[in-house]
C-alpha cells in the first residue's frame, strides 16, 4: 500500500540556500530510488528556514530502506548542522473517502 512522508525541517535562515543546494545535488538518486513514487520539496514563504519535503512510496519499508540507505551513505550526517532542531516526519495512509 503506497504511504506518503512528510517531514518537517527546521532549518537556520542564513544556511537555507546551502541546504536546498545539498538536497538538489542528492535528490536524483531519491527520485530514483526503489519505490519511490514522488519526492517534493517545498519552502515556507513566510518563515525562512521552514523546508518541507513531501514524499510517496510504495510502502513504508521502502521508505524506510531508503532511509537507511541515506545514513550509510552519510547525508543524515551532513545535513544535521543545518537544523536548527529535529526534523518531524509522519507517515500517512491515503483516506479514500
Amino acid at each position: 500500500m503506497p504511504v506518503c512522508v512528510t517531514l518537517d525541517f527546521s532549518i537556520d535562515p542564513a544556511r537555507t540556500a546551502e541546504f536546498l543546494a545539498l538536497i538538489k545535488s542528492v535528490a536524483h538518486d531519491t527520485r530514483a530510488y526503489d519505490g519511490c513514487r514522488l519526492f517534493d520539496i517545498w519552502t515556507d514563504q513566510d518563515k525562512p528556514g521552514h523546508v518541507f519535503f513531501y514524499e510517496i512510496w510504495e510502502s513504508r519499508a521502502q521508505q524506510e530502506k531508503y532511509f537507511g540507505w541515506r545514513a550509510e551513505t552519510g547525508l543524515v550526517e551532513k545535513i544535521g548542522p543545518f537544523m536548527t532542531a529535529p526534523p518531524v516526519i509522519c507517515y500517512f495512509d491515503k483516506f479514500d473517502g
